[in-house]
């Protein structure tokens, strides 16, 4: 079928985890597009992220760079390279944390919830402050580490000690030791930089839904290691509150401060960093917002639609930012919310990726050309219903779209 060029659909996906990236799902939805609006149709691909796995690739790409690398040390200390982003201007640096401290790079290994540290991660932001950005871009999910960014801090020359000023042991088993912070030999550029940390969850620092005791767990903490953990983030942020004449409930209840093990408190104490939500900071990256009020369609989805997508994730801030009168579907391997549930939440539309009984294998192996037929199916409906609207002159008010 035929369309005339000011047709503009979007596709602004984020990965389908375990099968296909944000890349591929674009590409696979603007496939399914262009075969009903067809070669006419003004199709833009952006894929995004939610600030985890994905965030530094989705980021790249709208860049047109390539990621570049760096030796590191991992979260238990030994050698490893990381990828990294920088801006074509050499103004802004990308870190997506896990390349450095993220679980999959100390799997083959035992876990050490109380030794694992943001070092590494600490050693890429440094890199780039040499280099002379003027702001860093953290992406901070998947970590294998819990101690507060205090592993960051001390890569970037800060020092944590005891009360006999000697340096506390690295990770979180030493944050309840800290009794000063020695700043003499901080990074000069590391106060001046603009931080922009993405965080994918809202939990706070502390207390049952605080990093130790939700996130602990999959990192390899034991009930003990969890009471240690929280003790240890709680006494720091103590310890920061006095140091910079804080707040330190602000530093304890702050929604995202529990984000990858407490990373986001020592950045927000002693840089002025400041968190978001990880799909806000790539979508804006990306200008998103400028590309939804060109769409006539817009094609989003995940691996799961259900309500967690709607709290800060991909589909959230897509619907956010699309025009209330511009379509929105989503597509998904499984869709957990029904059609009411969609409409109420300024969603057109959701499809699942089964046509019918499947194994995961089946749709992780076929995944993107299901991504494709579903989204060919989505625009056929839209594009007969537009037709319809055209043909007998209803208002756009009335259209079921």
């Amino acid at each position: 079928m035929s369309s005339t060029p000011s047709t503009v659909i979007v596709a602004c996906p984020d990965s389908f985890k375990g099968s296909v990236d944000a890349a591929g799902a674009a590409a696979a939805m603007a496939a399914g597009a262009r075969s009903i609006f067809g070669p006419d149709a003004t199709i833009i691909e952006i894929p995004l992220a939610d600030g985890g796995e994905g965030s530094l690739d989705a980021l790249l790409a709208s860049w047109e760079r390539s990621a570049l690398t760096l030796p590191v040390h991992d979260a238990i200390g030994r050698k490893a390279t990381a990828r990294y982003g920088l801006s074509a201007d050499g103004q802004t640096g990308m870190i997506e944390a896990a390349e450095a401290n993220g679980l999959p790079q100390v799997s083959d290994v035992p876990l050490q919830p109380l030794r694992a540290d943001s070092r590494g991660v600490g050693e890429i932001a440094r890199h780039l402050l040499d280099d002379g950005v003027c702001e860093i871009m953290l992406c901070i999910g998947g970590s294998a580490s819990t101690d507060g960014g205090t592993g960051f801090l001390s890569a970037l020359g800060a020092r944590f000690l005891d009360s006999a000023g000697s340096p506390v042991p690295p990770g979180g088993a030493g944050l309840s030791q800290i009794a000063k912070i020695d700043l003499e030999q901080l990074h000069p550029a590391a106060t001046t930089t603009s931080w922009q940390i993405a965080v994918d969850v809202n939990n706070p620092l502390c207390g049952p839904q605080g990093a130790a005791n939700v996130f602990g767990p999959q990192k390899g903490a034991n009930e003990r290691d969890i009471a240690v953990l929280d003790a240890g983030l709680a006494h720091l942020a103590r310890v920061l509150a006095k140091l910079t004449d804080g707040d330190v409930t602000e530093l304890l209840d702050s929604p995202g401060a529990g984000a990858a093990g407490g990373l986001p408190l020592a950045l927000v104490a002693l840089l002025g960093a400041r968190t978001m939500p990880g799909s806000q900071m790539i979508s804006d990256a990306l200008d998103l917002p400028r590309a939804l009020s060109l769409a006539d369609v817009v094609l989003t989805g995940e691996g799961r639609l259900d309500m967690q997508s709607l709290g800060g994730k991909v589909v959230d801030a897509v619907r956010r930012l699309a025009p209330n009168t511009t379509p929105v579907v989503v597509i998904a391997g499984a869709v957990e919310l029904d059609s009411a549930r969609c409409r109420a939440e300024g969603l057109s539309a959701a499809f699942s990726l089964a046509r019918g009984p499947a194994t995961l294998e089946d749709l992780t192996r076929d995944a993107a050309e299901l991504i494709e037929d579903a989204a060919a199916q989505a625009c056929s409906l839209i594009e007969t219903a537009s037709t319809t609207i055209r043909t007998f002159g209803l208002s756009r008010t009335n259209d079921p779209c």
